[in-house]
């Protein structure tokens, strides 16, 4: 009954010891990036006076690059905030921020360029736009989520002026351009930075010509493939390298997009999408008018259009956002304290062990015939 106590107390006092981190419960989110998690800036931006119609326009939902929600809207439900982070173009209409802001606009390459209008802004504008006001007092809510995914729109083929922008055929700007994002971020107090790596751009339907809006010479769909994989190898290489040098207390999550878009793929392909719920992820729902035109079709394509995933594909990044960003957070003991608690535990079992032993030949003494050597017995 004591030995039951003794090792009680040892649990019990374990729990009472510090832990390095908890589940976190974000005040909100801020969001930069591309159409991938602009959920409207574009639209307000591009509006037609005389139609009350921006861009995209119908069938695009909400001034949404989807036909629904975005990810950044499903994430922001899974982490209980009572509505997405305020879009940056309503603020600057005098709305006040709730739960954040979305800085995100759809056409942003990762520098100050933007492939749909030169007059919106580019990553770096956005991130300048959070930051700039911020570096006399260092306090970025700390408490938030930022949220960083650009690079697509770096390698893509546009229709922008090659003059005003050219894709690019190396990661090396993009890549730098996401390292100084996170370190100015880290500046002015972000402490939780989820950094989301590219899908395979090379299995777009644009890429594979499954656009008919956008036709691409042949071969752009394996560059693209091997685009995104350097790009994904250097991000890994360079998060790696940021956690050497940025303060412990900044966290940063990488989001693994990449391997959640081709799982899709694969399960759709390989077992009739039994996973998912997708039934096609090649041609995109927008080129098939029954798709277009009925609700109940859309969210079995993966593609809406030749870009973008349709909100069902965006619900189911935005459940492996939380999950990572769940996991991340989980408890983990400080080292002095996993210590202390091996070292208290071993203390313990040595304890009753030594009892033990010495309960045992005590017994195996009283059971020595009169006369014989106990120096013997015990040796044996």
């Amino acid at each position: 009954m004591k030995k039951r106590f003794v090792a009680a107390g040892f649990i019990i006092f374990s729990f009472m010891l510090p832990l390095r981190a908890t589940a976190a419960q974000f005040s909100g989110i801020y969001v930069f990036g591309d159409s991938l998690s602009d959920a409207g800036n574009v639209y307000n931006s591009t509006i037609d006076p005389n139609t009350g119609v921006g861009f995209p326009p119908p069938p695009y939902v909400d001034g949404n690059f989807s036909n629904g929600p975005i990810w950044i809207d499903q994430l922001a439900k899974k982490l209980q905030l009572d509505s997405s982070p305020t879009l940056v173009t309503d603020v600057a209409k005098g709305v006040a921020p709730k739960n954040g802001i979305n800085y995100a606009f759809g056409g942003a390459t990762s520098i100050d360029k933007n492939t749909i209008s030169p007059f919106l802004p580019g990553f770096q504008q956005q991130i300048a736009a959070f930051t700039t006001p911020l570096l006399q007092t260092k306090n970025a809510d700390s408490n938030a989520l930022y949220v960083l995914w650009t690079g697509a729109n770096d390698y893509l083929p546009t229709n922008a002026d090659p003059n005003y922008f050219k894709p690019f055929t190396d990661p090396t700007t993009t890549i730098n351009s996401l390292k100084l994002a996170i370190a100015s971020l880290a500046d002015v107090g972000a402490k939780n930075i989820l950094v989301v790596n590219l899908p395979d751009l090379g299995q777009l339907p644009r890429a594979q010509n499954l656009d008919p809006t956008f036709p691409v010479a042949n071969g752009t769909s394996q560059s693209l493939t091997d685009l995104t994989k350097e790009h994904n190898s250097d991000l890994s290489d360079a998060i790696a390298d940021l956690n050497k040098v940025l303060n412990p207390d900044v966290k940063l999550i990488s989001l693994d997009a990449n391997s959640v878009f081709t799982d899709i793929m694969n399960d759709t392909k390989n077992m009739q999408g039994v996973k998912y719920g997708f039934k096609e992820v090649a041609k995109p729902c927008l080129v098939d008018p029954s798709c277009a035109a009925d609700p109940s079709i859309q969210n079995q394509y993966f593609f809406w259009d030749g870009l973008h995933p349709t909100t069902a594909a965006h619900k189911v990044l935005g459940d492996y956002a939380f999950q990572q960003i769940e996991k991340s957070m989980q408890p983990v003991p400080e080292p002095s304290t996993a210590l202390g608690t091996v070292a208290i535990g071993a203390f313990g079992a040595a304890a009753l062990l030594k009892r033990k032993r010495k309960q045992s030949l005590l017994k195996t003494v009283s059971l020595v015939p009169a006369g014989q050597s106990t120096h013997t017995k015990v040796e044996n």
